[in-house]
């Protein structure tokens, strides 16, 4: 078969566009010079070809699933110069936990109008993660140095809990949080002594899938991202699988994106049905709808 009937028949399967987001985001190299500026796209060329191979490896590694893709909404402002790590949306405000050692923080945002309502700043010593609402705490994970910090809603912390490992996205189910720590494994701790109660390997069908990172529950479903690609797994939480994918494609262009500038928040607000997206260094906040993709 011919490399043009090949991406035909993928197009067909998948209903999302060929040209995937690459598996890493190559785009955010800063050209200095013609040879630099060359040696940037082609890179950015081998990542995109890279997706596409990802993508069908993917598709083929188990059975047939639902693809998605997604309806915007609505644009609001957000703050171009936080890495973004965690969204939290309720009540037409956002919580936000920031990263990056010495500029790590804890927000609470407007959502409409972007403005900082409440806000507080972690100690140097931690690289501040995912964060999750859950029996009206919020839960704020750190990258390496194996805490959790929980606080009321005004910021007062009132707990702080230890776990092995990396913390990296977080959410809550209505029973239990569940953690992402970089790999395909998803781990479950009960929110008042932050015991683990067990882990899932998220797959489709024989393929692992790797780098989770931000979480959002909704439905009877968990939401994950995965790092360096604009993908969404819509994951069934009891067994791991992978139920749905999600294509983000061109949501944010990856010719509008800052170093390190890659999606990075899931947020969704049962309530008022809403759900949000947005990367770190993004300026943007995304209101969308997923729609499932016909065949």
């Amino acid at each position: 078969m011919n490399k043009s009937k090949k991406n035909q028949r993928l197009k067909k399967r998948s209903g999302i566009p060929r040209q995937a987001q690459p598996v890493q985001d190559l785009s955010s190299a800063q050209p200095v010079g013609h040879a630099k500026s060359r040696w940037s796209l082609l890179l950015l060329f081998i990542g995109i070809a890279l997706g596409g191979v990802y993508l069908e490896r993917f598709l083929r590694a188990g059975p047939e699933i639902p693809m998605f893709t997604y309806k915007m909404v609505a644009e609001h402002p957000h703050d171009p110069e936080s890495f973004s790590q965690g969204l939290v949306l309720a009540d037409g405000h956002i919580w936000e936990s920031t990263g990056k050692y010495g500029n790590s923080k804890l927000r609470k945002i407007e959502l409409e109008t972007g403005n900082v309502v409440n806000e507080i700043e972690l100690d140097k010593a931690y690289f501040g993660e995912g964060l999750a609402l859950a029996n009206g705490k919020l839960y704020q994970l750190t990258w390496k140095a194996g805490k959790c910090f929980v606080y009321d809603l005004d910021f007062n912390k009132i707990n702080e809990f230890e776990y092995d490992g990396e913390g990296w996205g977080i959410t809550f189910d209505g029973t239990e949080l569940m953690v992402s720590d970089g790999t395909s494994q998803i781990q479950f701790f009960d929110p008042a002594t932050f015991q683990l109660n067990r882990v899932i390997s998220v797959h489709h069908g024989h393929r692992r899938i790797p780098r989770l990172n931000e979480l959002e529950y909704a439905d009877g479903k968990l939401y994950a991202s995965q790092l360096g690609s604009d993908y969404i797994y819509k994951i069934d939480p009891r067994d791991g699988s992978v139920a749905g994918l999600i294509d983000l494609t061109g949501l944010w262009p990856t010719a509008e994106r800052p170093n390190e500038g890659l999606l990075n928040g899931i947020a969704v607000d049962a309530k008022q049905r809403k759900i949000i997206l947005t990367g770190k260094y993004c300026p943007k906040i995304f209101e969308v709808q997923f729609e499932e993709v016909t065949r």
